[in-house]
């Protein structure tokens, strides 16, 4: 089984990254094939609702930067973890640029994430984490996708580069988070029904 992380964060080696690690860890040792991918700085710019994607029914984006190589990456996922640190009390433009679009080509494309795990994953060094956490399940949600729970909100606490790995409730969350995707991949892996549909 596959899980791809998205890093939504322009810092290197920053609180969204290290969460992101953590939520896949559990999901190496239990022999998932993981990826690690960052969106945030790379320039990937929002919907511009031409609704090519609707026209051509291609699962691409008609807009020429590096969507379409991240979003083939979350269509072969099974389950997708989408991370962002808080920027006034919302999620990173670039992520909220994947968002809008990678929402938009699947809907278009026959609902092309139905069915899949999806987590999100917020970095916060005070508020707004809440908003920004509900942004990213709001695309699951309207996908068709599976939202699994965990101990808490999938939120970590730090300002600093890697501070959040001392918020102990945060990472054991995203330990835990991993746990709970292992498991349901498995339990929607030997399952024999198909997602419902319509």
């Amino acid at each position: 089984m596959y899980a791809l992380a998205v890093n939504g964060s322009p810092r290197e080696g920053g609180n969204t990254e290290a969460l992101l690690k953590e939520v896949l860890s559990p999901l190496n040792e239990n022999g998932w094939r993981t990826e690690l991918v960052k969106v945030g700085g790379t320039a990937i710019r929002g919907c511009t609702a031409c609704y090519k994607c609707f026209e051509y029914k291609n699962n691409k984006c008609a807009i020429n930067d590096n969507f379409n190589e991240v979003y083939a990456k979350l269509l072969q996922a099974d389950a997708m973890i989408l991370g962002s640190p808080t920027y006034f009390a919302a999620v990173s433009a670039d992520l909220k640029a994947l968002l809008e679009r990678a929402g938009l080509v699947a809907i278009a494309n026959d609902n092309a994430f139905s069915g899949k795990i999806g987590a999100a994953v917020v970095a916060v060094r005070r508020g707004g984490a809440t908003h920004a956490f509900d942004s990213i399940n709001h695309m699951f949600q309207m996908s068709r996708m599976i939202v699994p729970g965990s101990t808490y909100w999938n939120i970590g606490v730090g300002r600093e580069k890697e501070e959040v790995i001392h918020d102990n409730e945060g990472i054991n969350n995203m330990r835990h988070l991993g746990k709970v995707i292992d498991w349901l991949g498995k339990s929607i892996a030997d399952s024999k029904a198909d997602y419902p549909q319509g």
